[in-house]
């Protein structure tokens, strides 16, 4: 099948997700509608959309380069899945040419397609993989009310969490902690001051940590 573009990520392309659509109520025909792209709350795209039982047609401009304005507009059909549990999931057919490949996310190039036709990864298939564990230690200390700054102490236990489940996003948060530093980092050493050491609380200094907490709020 055809290829429609080169670049590398789904971060680059405006994306048209299903389940968007369906909870704006996008995907109820009722006339045309209009969906907008914004950065930093200044709009930088738009798409007019009309929705049909069995298929949306998409109306738009594009442009590349230097090239003038082109519109475009042509329909994507929908595909439904029975869920295990009741109801029903929504998916567009790729339009791509050869493709229709069930998708819940399609990426606006000069038509909107299915990553595959694009050729494109998920952001994070491109992250060394030090980058990786590094997110995953943040987003643990977050979970748990810290910061994602290494240099902060390990958040203790929030309340009403059992503490298995606590020990065990230690046990991840130190794993993710050890795999995080970038091979540079340690001809660093000497000549930089490192992030905290992985230390966890102990049940008592997660107790006093939580009462300390409580008689502050």
């Amino acid at each position: 099948m055809g290829r429609y573009s080169t670049r590398d990520t789904t971060s680059s392309y405006r994306q048209l997700d299903i389940r968007v659509l369906q909870r704006k109520g996008f995907l109820r025909p009722r006339g045309w509608v209009s969906l907008y792209w914004s950065v930093n709350g200044e709009v930088v795209g738009s798409i007019q959309i009309l929705a049909a039982s069995d298929r949306v047609i998409l109306s738009y401009r594009h442009q590349r380069y230097a090239e003038d304005w082109k519109s475009e507009e042509y329909s994507v059909l929908l595909n439904r899945t029975r869920c295990n549990y009741g109801g029903e999931r929504i998916w567009f057919l790729c339009p791509a040419r050869g493709c229709s490949r069930r998708v819940a996310v399609l990426y606006g190039g000069s038509i909107f397609a299915c990553r595959h036709c694009y050729q494109l990864a998920y952001e994070t298939q491109r992250e060394a993989p030090h980058s990786r564990a590094l997110r995953r230690v943040q987003n643990i200390r977050m979970k748990l009310g810290g910061s994602g700054s290494l240099a902060d102490d390990f958040p203790g236990r929030p309340k009403g969490m059992h503490w298995r489940t606590y020990n065990r996003h230690c046990m991840e948060a130190e794993e993710a902690q050890n795999q995080s530093w970038p091979p540079w980092f340690y001809k660093m050493l000497a000549r930089s001051v490192p992030a905290k050491p992985f230390s966890k609380p102990t049940q008592s200094e997660a107790a006093n940590r939580m009462k300390t907490q409580g008689s502050t709020s």
